[in-house]
């Protein structure tokens, strides 16, 4: 039986730019390629979550215009539930505007929209759903106070709990207290912690910081790989060796795949190594949402990944 997954987060659609390097402030540049595909740290992490064997559903708002529509269709193709996905008259559906350098780095700017609107009484409706399910995954696009309230309904009923802390923001420590683990990228710990990350060194000790504020902590690097830290210890994580062309999405799919590979019972390590295969996948592919791998694709990945290496004759 799929588990449980419940993901309450925004959906946006990105519209993006390929340009041989991202420009610096002030400064036009031609773009090579233009492409507009499903999005949103919320939405992207429960199609990640599908696509790698969870039972899904949503809790977000969308417009009602085209973008809010597609969306919604989108959600129902990869089969997840949306009778918590509200319509909202008042508002637009999010958006991003996202430039992608050759190198598959990105900057991201963000118009929420109806995402902004998602409220403590939009998690309320939704909290069976949360009450019941394997694990909770939260992350920032949507307002704090609906993130807060989701995340205590969880603690209540014994709900494991991830968030994303993205785009990182100062966490009160009500909220960290509810959370089973936080996993923050280089950039969103920088923030949280105020100490720069340059090595995995740095990676360390600054998880281990930030595990002081709650239970575990899994810091992404990257191709640098991952730290993960509870208590005292920590465990690095290599990364898998591919060639980028587009990271972003890459933190929203690892998260989506690591909540179903803790659900169904892994050691975090072992959900770790599964999430890193999904988001190293996600990067050789364009676009958010259809860069988000199938469950057969990380596993066989997976399996190459681990086969021993022939040695060449002499």
């Amino acid at each position: 039986m799929k588990k449980k997954i419940v993901v309450a987060g925004s959906s946006n659609t990105d519209m993006v730019i390929r340009t041989a390097r991202i420009p610096r402030p002030g400064e036009t540049v031609l773009g090579e390629e233009f492409l507009m595909a499903a999005g949103g740290k919320g939405a992207n992490q429960a199609v990640a979550a599908a696509r790698a064997g969870g039972d899904v559903t949503f809790v977000a708002r969308v417009g009602d215009d085209l973008f809010g529509r597609q969306a919604l269709r989108g959600f129902r193709r990869d089969r997840i539930n949306v009778d918590f996905v509200g319509i909202d008259r008042r508002a637009a559906s999010g958006v991003a505007l996202i430039v992608v350098g050759r190198d598959g780095e990105n900057s991201i700017a963000v118009a929420s929209g109806a995402n902004a609107r998602l409220s403590p009484a939009d998690i309320r409706r939704a909290e069976k759903a949360i009450a019941s399910a394997d694990v909770l995954l939260l992350q920032l696009e949507i307002p704090l106070r609906a993130v807060s309230l989701a995340a205590a309904i969880a603690a209540r009923n014994g709900v494991r709990t991830i968030l994303n802390p993205a785009p990182a923001r100062p966490l009160s420590a009500a909220l960290l207290k509810n959370i089973s683990l936080l996993t923050p990228n280089e950039s969103e710990a920088e923030i949280l912690t105020g100490m720069k990350i340059r090595n995995r060194k740095d990676g360390e000790r600054a998880a281990l910081r930030l595990a002081q504020r709650t239970r575990t902590v899994i810091l992404t690097m990257g191709a640098r790989g991952l730290v993960i830290a509870s208590g005292s210890q920590t465990e690095f994580v290599p990364a898998f060796r591919v060639r980028a062309v587009d990271t972003t999405a890459a933190g929203d799919v690892f998260n989506g795949a690591l909540a179903v590979s803790l659900a169904e019972g892994s050691f975090l390590p072992q959900a770790a190594r599964f999430a890193a295969a999904a988001a190293a996948l996600s990067v050789t592919k364009w676009g958010a949402q259809p860069s988000a791998p199938s469950r057969t694709e990380i596993i066989r990945f997976i399996a190459r990944a681990s086969r021993p290496k022939r040695k060449e004759k002499p």
